[in-house]
């Protein structure tokens, strides 16, 4: 039998075979058709439980395969698999879109909306709430030629998301600069050039090879002396799905976005965007520009004024592959600080532990690791999460790139939490690999990256509600990074980093002086980052803002070049939205602005923890019960004013970087 089909407790990722995918997910998705059918010929009257809820699980197998399968697209991938995967998605669709466009489910639904009152539930309201509002969104209302047309859209979509994930991956991965002449070098650091040679060596070459995977490109970007060199790899880099090959994006972007713009003109809305927003923290179109624009207007002196001094310090007019070159050697200069060497404090197994340590001390939690649970990698590491001695569910953490895995780093699920039912969570990075000659050691923003993904990690492992859909990071896509974001926080903090960030040589703890440097240097350049969030966000609104009368005509990199705020030349080829994954292949189309929206939240509740203690474990427990524990149950700005007692402080994130009055 189909190891798929049977009943697991642990995803069995020893005994799963690609081959198995395709007949476990259709005999799933024909199993999930019956449970619908049940639903909408119950002859019994509408009610929460025989309706709403029974919608909530009738296709949970499906929901637990497609996890597997998906997830591993993602990050342990191969040819054969994303086959598999985009002859099926358009069959996942498809029986999705059958199900939120049946007229039966939908009246059922609104009959227990008109007889319900779930005032003093807020959690089952807002089930209810989302599942009507659902049906609405994917266009149950239309008709005819309409509601054909909507359905066909989304089939497409499904597979284009796809091919725009592939396309990237397979652009990165075939791109790479191989070194012989040590000269070139100049500038690396010992562990960067280690590296390259080992990555030579398992490719059978002499010399080095840099890749346009981060813990290659970053450090070369940032330490190579050789601009020419360094302006080979921003162009490759830059240009990664834009380059007029078989894995061009240009095509799949442009009919990503006609489609999302029909879509959107089919339900009534002017663009994607309002389309999108109508259902966010931010609300509407008119409301998230004067946010940008207000974040813009605040921090673009101080961008132009960094890019000046990095004009000042370089003698010439910087280039884009100049400036993080340009930064690290303006900040060693003003903070006598070398991020290549506080690399030897944060060693990625005691950057782990340390946060380990802290979940506990903040929420009682205990990590073990469980080498008996099965693995897709032979990377990968399980560990079993407690709070006390409660059993609370699975972490798996992937650390490492490797040519199956895309870049970046994100926080996914196997299973979510429900009811008594613990979550199983997985965290994917792509982190400097250990050399032969030294652990893995992880730049300082690696470990804020880290934390930012235990953060959404903890988000879905404390977990306490009723239903699955509502459970952990399902929340409004503006709200869904603030408990991730509020976790980088701590890194920042001298208590924190003194319970961990010890060389991996020596054992010495990083010295107070490093510490300090580390807090003042904080907003080191931050004009500048800020500007850069702000431009994707932009991008996007750019990209979602057409209506079906303006079809997209140019290419992604001119799109883009119009609605980015530039302070440096353009250069042509070069185009972050070919590789944009978050709003091309994943979920953040007309959400970018969310990192954003959510800092400004973050600043401030960490403001609170600042006030309390870092430490203070009644904060701390104010915050599990008020917010992470809550997922999706309630409204974020409920969940926000449960904790801080008041609405949020809309120059909390000017303040923490320096650009407002305390």
């Amino acid at each position: 039998m189909n190891i798929l089909m049977q009943k697991w407790e642990f995803p069995p990722f020893d005994k799963i075979t690609n081959e198995d995918y395709a007949p476990a997910i259709r005999s799933a998705i024909a199993e999930a058709e019956r449970n619908i059918e049940a639903i909408a010929t119950n002859p019994e009257s509408p009610t929460f439980q025989n309706t709403v809820e029974a919608l909530e699980t009738a296709s949970q197998r499906l929901d637990r395969i497609s996890a597997i399968m998906m997830n591993l697209n993602e990050c342990c991938t191969n040819e054969q698999l994303q086959a598999i995967v985009m002859e099926l998605e358009p069959e996942m669709t498809r029986f999705s879109m059958k199900v939120m466009t049946d007229r039966r489910l939908y009246e059922r639904v609104k009959a227990v909306a008109s007889l319900s009152d779930l005032a003093n539930d807020p959690e089952k309201k807002t089930l209810l709430d989302n599942t009507l509002k659902g049906f609405v969104r994917h266009g149950v209302a239309l008709d005819g030629e309409a509601s054909v047309r909507f359905k066909k859209n989304e089939e497409e979509l499904s597979e284009l998301k796809l091919r725009f994930g592939q396309n990237a991956l397979a652009d990165m991965n075939d791109w790479t600069l191989h070194l012989t002449d040590e000269d070139d070098l100049d500038g690396l650091p010992d562990t960067i050039r280690t590296a390259a040679a080992e990555e030579a060596s398992a490719r059978g070459l002499s010399g080095w090879v840099f890749t346009l995977s981060y813990p290659s490109y970053g450090p070369f970007m940032t330490y190579s002396n050789r601009r020419n060199l360094r302006e080979r790899m921003y162009r490759a880099y830059g240009s990664i799905g834009g380059r007029g090959n078989e894995h061009d994006n240009n095509e799949v972007i442009r009919r990503i976005v006609e489609l999302r713009a029909e879509q959107a003109a089919l339900l009534g809305y002017h663009t994607y965007c309002d389309y999108v927003l109508e259902d966010r923290m931010v609300k509407s179109l008119t409301n998230l520009r004067r946010f940008m624009q207000e974040l813009t207007d605040a921090v673009l002196p101080t961008a132009q004024s960094e890019l000046n001094e990095l004009k000042a310090l370089a003698g010439y007019e910087p280039a884009p592959w100049d400036i993080s070159y340009l930064s690290e050697k303006l900040r060693r200069q003003r903070y006598n600080i070398d991020s290549e060497s506080l690399r030897y404090y944060f060693p990625l197994e005691s950057v782990r532990n340390g946060i380990f340590s802290l979940y506990g001390r903040l929420y009682g939690l205990r990590l073990e690791e469980d080498s008996t649970i099965p693995v897709y990698h032979e990377e990968v590491k399980v560990y079993r999460v407690y709070r006390r001695d409660t059993f609370m569910g699975v972490l798996y953490l992937d650390m490492f790139p490797r040519a199956s895995k895309r870049s970046g780093a994100w926080m996914t699920e196997f299973r979510g939490q429900y009811g008594s039912v613990r979550p199983q969570i997985q965290v994917v990075c792509n982190f400097s690999k250990p050399t032969s000659s030294a652990p893995s050691l992880l730049r300082f923003s690696e470990v804020e990256t880290f934390m930012h993904e235990m953060g959404h990690a903890m988000h879905g492992m404390l977990s306490e509600v009723q239903y699955e859909s509502l459970s952990g990071t399902n929340v409004k896509r503006d709200f869904v990074e603030m408990p991730s974001q509020v976790m980088e926080n701590w890194c920042y903090e001298p208590e924190f980093l003194a319970t961990f960030a010890h060389h991996y040589q020596t054992g010495a703890p990083l010295p107070a002086d490093q510490v300090d440097k580390i807090r003042a240097a904080q907003n080191h350049m931050a004009g500048w980052l800020c500007l850069r969030q702000l431009n994707l966000g932009k991008t996007d609104i750019a990209f979602h803002t057409m209506d079906t009368n303006t079809p997209l005509s140019e290419k992604a990199e001119d799109v883009e070049a119009k609605a980015m705020t530039n302070l440096l030349p353009r250069v042509p080829g070069c185009c972050t939205a070919t590789n944009f994954n978050h709003i091309f292949g994943g979920g953040y189309a007309s959400g970018y602005y969310g990192y954003k929206w959510a800092e400004v939240l973050d600043a401030d509740i960490f403001s609170r923890f600042k006030s309390d203690g870092i430490f203070n474990k009644e904060t701390a427990e104010c915050f599990r019960r008020e917010i992470l524990s809550r997922g999706g149950s309630d409204h974020p700005a409920i969940l926000f004013r449960n904790f801080m007692g008041r609405d949020p402080d809309s120059k909390a994130l000017l303040r923490r970087m320096g650009l407002a009055k305390a």
